[in-house]
């Protein structure tokens, strides 16, 4: 990949800094923060300036996608989050799974304020939680599943802008939508390797054939036995990234005229089978436990 290429996945700053004023204007409209983070790689689908940004409001983690990612590794993440004090939970937005441990975790951070509107007579007031999260983390999906797919605006209120979108879930649950896009700043290209792998960078933005031959190599070193599962490929042990795309094409038999190997296609047929959940659970960072 250029320089040229590795630029353009990072936020123009005027953008992010949009963003960042829409959060912080709406934070005192919600009592928490539901964080939404692609189970797979929590650390490069999260703004490591999360924090300082929503201030003391009780934040949720939810790593979505669950369903694609290493259970085991999932499960450490969960443990890394509660050292930082803050609940974590697996879910699947899609599928609904870990969403009924998802009200639970916003009664718990939210149990002195719901406390606060019992003294004050307002017993059942809806909790407002505000979902930020990075493009393909989820977000439409939570909230079309915790309000049954409805997507039911609640009326303007004041301090609402036109464009912050409230959604009212059945049993007393307010989320907001906001329109500004939260994402990460990062400088390490491997973020946006990963990022892009998943999904949650635009495709345009890479070289399919460059972001399979890097997606490649971190199989052949995390999970060569999917390699060897899905593309019968073995013996590839010390053969680089384009080497390993060759050999992949050349066992789906993807040739072209003059017996040359059609890179390309086999790239996709990769990219897309791994965003299918076809070479099975993968998670490609793992917390820091130390």
């Amino acid at each position: 990949m250029t320089d040229t290429q590795k630029q353009n996945v990072q936020w123009f700053p005027g953008h992010m800094a949009k963003a960042t004023r829409k959060i912080k204007e709406s934070l005192p409209l919600v009592d928490c923060v539901s964080v939404l983070l692609d189970a797979r790689i929590p650390m490069s689908s999260m703004n490591p300036d999360l924090d300082s940004i929503i201030e003391e409001k009780p934040q949720i983690i939810l790593l979505n996608k669950c369903d694609l990612a290493d259970n085991n590794t999932t499960r450490l993440w969960i443990e890394y989050f509660k050292n930082q004090d803050k609940i974590a939970i697996a879910v699947d937005c899609r599928s609904g799974r870990g969403l009924k441990q998802y009200r639970e975790a916003v009664e718990t951070v939210c149990a002195e304020k719901i406390q606060a509107n019992v003294e004050k007579g307002m017993v059942g007031k809806a909790i407002r939680t505000m979902v930020v999260g990075i493009p393909n983390t989820g977000k439409s999906s939570l909230i079309n599943r915790m309000t049954g797919n409805k997507r039911a605006k609640v009326e303007d209120r004041a301090g609402v802008t036109r464009h912050n979108q409230w959604f009212v879930a059945p049993g007393g649950l307010e989320l907001l939508d906001t329109p500004g896009v939260l994402w990460p700043k990062f400088d390490d290209p491997s973020v946006g390797d990963k990022l892009a792998i998943t999904g949650g960078v635009k495709d345009q933005v890479y070289d399919i054939e460059t972001l399979a031959c890097r997606f490649l190599e971190i199989l052949a070193k995390d999970y060569p036995t999917r390699l060897t599962e899905r593309y019968k490929m073995t013996d590839f042990d010390g053969l680089n990234g384009h080497e390993l795309l060759e050999l992949l094409g050349r066992k789906r038999g993807m040739l072209i005229s003059g017996g040359e190997i059609d890179t390309e296609r086999a790239a996709i047929i990769l990219i897309d089978e791994f965003r299918a959940g076809k070479l099975g659970r993968l998670s490609f960072e793992k917390p820091d436990l130390d």
